[in-house]
């Protein structure tokens, strides 16, 4: 197989992928088969392209030139690699969970969701290898647009709500910042392509660089940087397997990904650290980081939390970006993995009460982890992750964005770090203790089960967990968590080049 191949592959697969599914739609087994064959045939993929990257290649692919120099163009550098092994690898666990969640729930239009979910991964793989700043845009708003009927599945006024929230400031931010800094870019540069080192250096007035670099973090609305974070928690509305998808496996991280992409390719480290301009982002980003974490804890509603635990860890890759280091910038990439797995791991747990209990309210599920202690377990180590605790993947993250922050004399920025990750421990780690060390409520004690209610019942009072194929991703990714702790190192190496001019 050539380079070439495997990235028109790339693209190819996932796209193949919803065809097959949308023809499989009155015969349900064949449709999921399409869907986890489409996966893994993706995920082979890119692993054999990882391992190309890994000695050296940079696979790249010219698809069509729209204006003289500016054309819709694939190259693979290490970190849209990362990008496109966290995407296509959540796409198979995701694709095994969807299916027990959608049967478990009994949900409607099942087909459609997994046609908007191959489409999705096509744009996340878009996005992780375009060559330009015009590619990436491209797959950027196709990722929008094939998500909005996942946040608009259940069809009721709440989520067809949630969904137009959704739509407009993604779509508002992306075209009414993002496309303005991309025009600006092109006109001062002449060029969108992704260089080493970034393509503004002494292209666009220094006092102007912090104005285009608004224009782009507040554009990529994606990332959820207060004020234009609304749009996450009103997606909540979605089927838990589409917040997985938001929160883990593409939009979210479509949008730190480029974050660090414009930090990393079109500015330049060196010229952010130089010039300055990132400096207020700091504190924007330390505001959303903090606030974000505060608010979480108000919540009730368990994905309501979750949904601001995202916000406020997507702004620690930006404020990664902000302190303009390579040790700091290495983190935030590593970032994407990390948090990738541990928050995919909360929603999937999150997912699986409700298939279970119906519950959705974290008062609600004293005793749980008894009936479900797979499940709650699995959430436990996901929250470790996000917390930053050792041995989980998210210590070694968040340890090399503290340590950019250090080195660079930023202790308040360390400081905000250290504040955030007790708040962390504050608004995950009580569902745990509730689940595992506070009495059932006595009506579901006196059923002899832990997690009996009026829709989830366990006659032998034992285990009540929920359907397997809803049980087994969480745990899988889970161990993901642990495995990450002892394996960052060469994820480290990888990522090395990122930074350098």
């Amino acid at each position: 197989m050539t380079l070439e191949l495997a990235l028109i592959l790339t693209l190819a697969i996932p796209s193949l992928g919803g065809l097959l599914v949308a023809i499989s739609d009155k015969n349900p087994n064949q449709r999921e088969a399409m869907t986890l064959i489409s996966a893994v045939s993706l995920f082979a993929v890119v692993i054999w392209l990882t391992q190309q990257v890994a000695a050296g290649a940079r696979p790249a692919l010219h698809l069509v030139e729209v204006l003289p120099g500016l054309s819709l163009a694939l190259e693979i550098e290490p970190l849209g690699m990362l990008f496109g092994v966290v995407a296509s690898g959540l796409w198979i666990v995701n694709s095994i969970y969807s299916i027990g969640y959608m049967r478990g729930g009994n949900e409607q239009k099942q087909t459609r969701f997994y046609i908007c979910f191959t489409i999705a991964i096509a744009s996340a793989i878009g996005i992780a290898f375009a060559a330009n700043m015009f590619t990436l845009f491209i797959f950027y708003e196709i990722l929008t647009i094939s998500t909005y009927p996942l946040v608009a599945h259940k069809e009721t006024n709440e989520a067809k709500s949630g969904a137009r929230v959704y739509m407009g400031l993604l779509l508002g931010t992306s075209i009414g910042f993002q496309m303005i800094a991309i025009i600006w870019t092109w006109v001062a540069t002449g060029t969108l392509d992704f260089t080493s080192g970034g393509i503004l250096a002494d292209k666009i007035d220094p006092t102007m660089l912090p104005v285009l670099l608004a224009l782009y973090m507040f554009g990529i609305g994606k990332a959820a940087l207060m004020p234009f974070h609304r749009w996450l928690p009103s997606a909540m509305v979605a089927p838990t397997p589409v917040s997985a998808l938001l929160h883990a496996v593409a939009v979210v991280k479509a949008g730190v990904f480029t974050v660090l992409k414009v930090a990393i390719y079109i500015f330049g480290i060196e010229t952010l650290s130089t010039t300055g301009a990132s400096e207020w982002l700091m504190w924007v980003a330390a505001f959303t980081l903090l606030t974000a974490s505060l608010v979480a804890m108000t919540k009730d509603n368990l994905k309501a939390r979750l949904a601001y635990s995202t916000i406020s860890q997507l702004a620690y890759i930006v404020l990664a970006v902000a302190v303009a280091n390579q040790l700091s910038v290495i983190g935030g990439a590593l970032h994407i993995a990390t948090h990738a797995v541990g928050k995919i791991t909360l929603f999937m747990c999150a997912g699986a009460i409700y298939v279970a209990t119906h519950k959705t309210e974290i008062s609600d599920m004293r005793g749980l982890g008894r009936a479900m202690p797979f499940t709650f377990a699995a959430f436990f180590i996901g929250a470790i992750s996000i917390i930053g605790l050792p041995p989980m993947g998210g210590t070694w993250s968040k340890w090399y964005m503290a340590l950019g922050a250090a080195n660079e004399g930023l202790l308040l920025v360390v400081g905000v770090y250290m504040v955030s990750s007790l708040l962390n421990v504050g608004y995950l780690l009580p569902l745990v203790v509730r689940g595992f060390f506070f009495p059932p409520p006595e009506p579901a004690r006196s059923l002899g089960a832990a997690a009996v209610d009026e829709h989830h019942t366990s006659s032998s009072g034992g285990f009540a967990e929920a359907p397997l194929w809803c049980v087994v991703p969480p745990c899988l990714t889970a161990v993901g968590c642990i495995v990450l702790f002892f394996y960052a190192d060469p994820i480290y190496q990888f990522l090395l080049p990122l930074g350098r001019p």
